[in-house]
């Protein structure tokens, strides 16, 4: 492992710092819009939802993107996702940047903006304006300003998800920080929930962007909590260089560390997002090795995970393993039956209910304390070749309905 954990998010990298406010977009009494700022202007990549409604906000950083202008700051807001708002929508986006701009004296085209929360309602313009005049004069590069930030923009989250590594470049000490937010409205298509990752590294765009989209194919992709790919998905990834590391060219040793450090991060805030499912109680993990093919291995993996009698099963420590090759056989993916083993895991233990076409007779008391454990992995070998793919979910609890049912309030 070339790389280490520490303490800290967005604000962990050289040159980023943070600010957070309290805007009243939607909510009052909390925290609700968040800024990311580097002086020193950053090459960015990003992936946006693939969903054909996109939010302003989406539009306006794809475009940011693809320019390969230099970006330096993000402005989010929560409460409002500024979709489905037309022509007013992009105005509010373009307010936001332009208020960063004479606060902060960089140019609007280089502030990527982000929203979460209800679709369908319009920003209150002087607010956000008020938000970006008192984020401001608050920046901070500690970690606790950081981790503000990561709190502001959650909705229905529980948790706030923050993490930050460092790794060796050219004998450079390089960081990598990152926040996101997601609990419901996510289904793999992209990323499927808001995430903002910082680093000091010298690299080329292009390359940049090469391991933000690989990365994402095996971490924000493989998730899901409710089969809806939100209007608003967004990652996107700063790096302002002031490591000092030899600058990434090639696809080199030294760009593979990096990516190493990017999937750990991504994977953690991916794991961190499926976990803190609305309504959930359990992270649900599923595993498929030796298929055909990569791609088979996150078809199936998926399926399962995306099932909702599967989730219904895992909420109820149900090892009902017919569900789980039921979601596998729709799931598009070929395969003979006959070939697969399935086990249930957790830290409780391991137990294998199915093997070559056949159930297996289990002792179901062992099977439902392995799956009352927080965290539970249904792990299947499909004999069929040599690769695999993990994709993670939640259980389907009562309180999802709940949360969904009066979310506009």
């Amino acid at each position: 492992m070339s790389y280490q954990q520490i303490e800290g998010g967005v604000c962990a990298a050289q040159g980023f710092c943070a600010a957070s406010c309290e805007a009243n977009i939607k909510y009052e009494n909390r925290t609700d819009m968040a800024m990311v700022f580097s002086k020193t202007p950053c090459v960015s990549a990003g992936t946006f939802t693939t969903n054909v409604v996109k939010a302003a906000c989406v539009q306006w950083d794809q475009k940011l993107v693809s320019s390969g202008d230099p970006m330096h700051a993000v402005v989010i807001n929560s409460g409002i996702a500024n979709a489905c708002t037309g022509q007013e929508g992009f105005d509010a986006c373009e307010a936001t940047a332009k208020a960063v701009e004479a606060q902060l004296q960089v140019p609007y085209t280089s502030v990527a903006v982000a929203s979460t929360g209800v679709i369908g309602m319009q920003l209150p313009v002087a607010k956000l304006v008020s938000g970006v005049q008192k984020m401001s004069t608050g920046l901070s590069d500690s970690n606790q300003a950081g981790t503000d930030a990561s709190k502001a923009i959650m909705t229905t989250d529980t948790v706030n998800k923050e993490i930050a590594v460092t790794f060796t470049i050219g004998g450079k000490q390089v960081v990598l920080g990152g926040m996101s937010k997601g609990s419901g409205m996510i289904h793999p298509n992209m990323c499927t929930m808001l995430a903002f990752l910082t680093s000091d590294i010298a690299i080329e765009k292009s390359l940049l962007q090469q391991a933000v989209s690989e990365v994402v194919a095996d971490t924000f992709n493989m998730i899901t909590v409710d089969g809806d790919t939100s209007t608003n998905d967004t990652l996107l990834l700063l790096a302002n260089g002031l490591a000092g590391n030899p600058c990434i060219t090639t696809a080199d040793t030294d760009y593979e560390t990096f990516k190493e450090a990017l999937f750990y991060v991504c994977r953690f805030l991916a794991r961190k997002m499926a976990s803190d499912g609305e309504g959930a109680t359990k992270l649900f993990e599923a595993k498929v090795v030796n298929a055909k093919s990569k791609e088979d291995a996150r078809i199936l993996s998926r399926a399962i995970v995306g099932s909702n009698l599967s989730k219904a099963a895992i909420y109820g420590c149900d090892a009902n393993f017919g569900r789980f090759l039921c979601a596998m056989g729709y799931s598009g993916a070929k395969f003979d039956q006959n070939d697969v083993e399935l086990f249930f895991e957790s830290k409780n233990g391991r137990m294998m209910v199915f093997s070559k076409g056949v159930p297996l007779a289990f002792d179901e008391d062992r099977a439902l304390e392995i799956m009352k454990a927080d965290e539970v992995t249904v792990y299947v070998d499909m004999h069929e070749g040599d690769a695999q793919a993990t994709a993670w979910g939640c259980d389907l609890t009562y309180d999802y309905v709940k949360i969904n049912a009066d979310y506009r309030s």
